[in-house]
């Protein structure tokens, strides 16, 4: 039997994949475990490897096109099998963008969570940057008149997925009557399932404006920009991801703000003592992130409010038993987060090694869902550009993100006197839904107080 070889889900946030390239040809004999084609998510290029033995009989997709999880990709089987039975199973096959539409109806009909990935090493904590993508469609809130938009689209056609469309056939139903609660108003298979048991809503005839009340003009359309006067750029993986993660987070966790000042004269003389040392046996340098994210790990070891999730799927705020720092990694398309696991109990010799491995990987684009997956807490630097202050979206689940700025040379006062000194702003943003400005503020604290003092990292 045909076996259909699907999109695979390849990171928690992936929603689709680009085919990059095939590297299996028509008529090949392949062997589970072999790769077949290359892809692209949202973080890196991956290899797809297929699980079976068998013939590639038939490539679905071209070079190039978007595929949705779930989506047909290329078919497997005996030399010389039909493969009718499968494309039909994905509404006939053809070309790329044709398969990824009817597959993305296709998973949609089916109402199934996305399948998790990982490894499972991660199952006591919440799957990183990108845990909801594991959770179940919300149903959209029905506004206005009780009932969702009319699934009317474009030129009047009515959005429905074709398994909808069927059962209404086969139920006697007039699919235009119907409501859509699916994405853009599409009629999907509970809402036809609610209209044959008597209790779905029916489309309404759109209202009639009040005849004292003439339409307003519609605005005139904005002059198109000149050919030449700008550069289109396409919108990759990563930053449909970004933009719709960031999003996400900015509009649905209410952020507030905590900001401190840190004398980093003794961590500058730390870290020189530290580095000549590292010097002399052979070992990477110490940076300032470094130790922020060492300071950071014991501090949120001692403050488990902080290191925690709010999951509102679940009904749960989850406190994690283990101390997982993401540090913002900034890349051609984008950003990426590395995690240093069990950050509390490394030393910065070795956070130091592994954060300056990851980041390498996260450039070169080699890097994989179990460096990323995880993080119980972020930061974010930018003061090697000379920004003194800033804040950062919280990266979800986490429920907090620290945003470091440079360390400046500025006059202080001690004892009286004016000295020259060491400072360095850091903002903590914090979800109110899990953190309240005293746990915020206990917590960065004490960063403070260990980054004053940095001995207390050593010990």
């Amino acid at each position: 039997m045909a076996i259909a070889v699907e999109m695979p889900k390849m990171s928690d946030t992936m929603e689709e994949g680009v085919l990059v390239a095939w590297l299996a040809d028509e008529g090949d004999a392949v062997a589970a475990g072999d790769v077949i084609a290359q892809v692209e998510t949202d973080k890196a290029t991956m290899d797809l490897e297929v699980y079976d033995d068998g013939v590639l009989l038939k490539k679905i997709v071209a070079d190039g096109a978007s595929v949705p999880i779930g989506g047909l990709i290329a078919v497997l089987g005996k030399e010389g099998e039909d493969v009718t039975d499968i494309l039909a199973q994905y509404g006939g096959g053809g070309d790329g963008a044709a398969v990824s539409e009817d597959a993305g109806q296709k998973a949609e009909d089916s109402e199934q969570p996305a399948v998790p990935s990982g490894d499972g090493a991660t199952e006591s904590i919440p799957e990183g940057y990108g845990h909801e993508g594991q959770q179940p469609e919300p149903i959209p809130t029905p506004a206005g008149d009780g009932g969702t938009a009319p699934a009317a689209g474009d030129g009047g056609r009515i959005k429905a997925s074709p398994l909808a469309r069927r059962m209404a056939q086969e139920g006697g139903l007039d699919i235009a009557t119907l409501r859509g609660s699916g994405p853009e108003g599409r009629i999907i298979k509970r809402d036809v399932a609610a209209a044959l048991e008597g209790n779905a809503p029916v489309a309404a005839p759109a209202p009639a404006l009040a005849p004292d009340r003439a339409p307003r003009p519609a605005p005139a359309p904005a002059p198109p920009m000149e050919e030449g006067t700008y550069e289109a750029v396409p919108i990759t993986q990563m930053r449909k991801t970004i933009a719709r993660r960031l999003a996400e987070s900015k509009f649905t966790a209410p952020h507030f703000y905590l900001t401190r000042e840190i004398d980093m004269a003794r961590a500058v003389e730390v870290r020189t003592q530290l580095n000549a040392t590292a010097e002399a046996q052979g070992l990477g340098k110490v940076s300032f992130n470094d130790l922020v994210t060492k300071a950071c790990a014991v501090a949120l070891r001692r403050h488990p409010g902080v290191n925690a999730s709010y999951l509102e799927a679940e009904g749960e705020i989850r406190r994690h038993h283990v101390v997982n720092v993401a540090v913002a990694v900034a890349v051609d398309e984008g950003l990426l987060t590395p995690v240093i696991r069990d950050a509390d109990r490394k030393g910065l010799a070795q956070i130091a090694e592994e954060t300056k491995a990851l980041a390498g990987k996260a450039r070169d684009k080699t890097i994989q869902p179990a460096d990323w997956e995880g993080s119980t807490f972020t930061t974010s630097n930018l003061g090697m550009f000379g920004i003194e202050a800033f804040t950062a979206i919280i990266n979800p689940p986490n429920a907090c993100i620290l945003a470091i700025g440079t360390i400046r040379d500025v006059p202080v006062v001690e004892d009286g006197a004016v000295v020259p000194g060491k400072r360095m702003k850091v903002t903590l943003s914090c979800d109110h839904r899990v953190v309240d400005g005293a746990t915020g503020a206990q917590f960065l604290d004490d960063v403070v107080r260990v980054l004053e003092e940095p001995m207390n990292l050593l010990l």
